[in-house]
């Protein structure tokens, strides 16, 4: 069931991607935009279940938006504080590694959350195992992991669980 869902979620990201990027519905141009995500579908059938883990609802499609919000704000956040870091050098940081959880079961929740939490200037995910993620940090504040979880990945993942299971 899973893979099917996987195989269902991947055609639709694919045809609205391709309508979005076409910007016609002209008959060849959906002919060979099916062709295209055929054969896409065929040679990523290994990882259809990474796909799995997305909600497929009204309620995800709404808050895929608000999610980008909250990518994009955190993303103004931390790029404003590691400015302020280069443009002031006496402002102290304390770069070390911590291990934050996370409440994400699939995949692909996991990956989305990592590869945000990479994106945003001064951090960088390092690995994940189980529900843990091992982020590299610009200015640690202490030894509490649920601090560090709260600080890194909380933002993220309020609005990231309604996107994906």
């Amino acid at each position: 069931m899973r893979k099917w869902k996987g195989t269902f979620a991947l055609l639709f990201l694919l045809a609205v991607s391709w309508l979005l990027i076409v910007s016609s519905v002209a008959f060849v141009e959906l002919i060979a935009g099916a062709v295209a995500i055929v054969v896409i579908v065929l040679l990523t059938h290994r990882s259809r279940d990474l796909f799995g883990g997305l909600r497929l609802s009204l309620k995800a499609l709404l808050f895929t938006p608000i999610y980008l919000m909250v990518f994009l704000w955190q993303l103004i956040r931390s790029n404003l504080d590691i400015a302020r870091r280069v443009l002031s050098p006496s402002l102290p940081i304390n770069p070390g590694i911590v291990k934050v959880q996370t409440q994400l079961q699939s995949s692909l929740g996991k990956l989305i959350l990592a590869n945000s939490i990479t994106l945003t200037p001064g951090t960088l995910t390092l690995d994940v195992e189980g529900s843990s993620l091992y982020v590299h940090w610009v200015d640690v504040k202490g030894t509490d992991a649920d601090a560090a979880t709260q600080s890194i990945v909380a933002g993220f993942e309020r609005t990231l669980m309604e996107v994906v299971e």
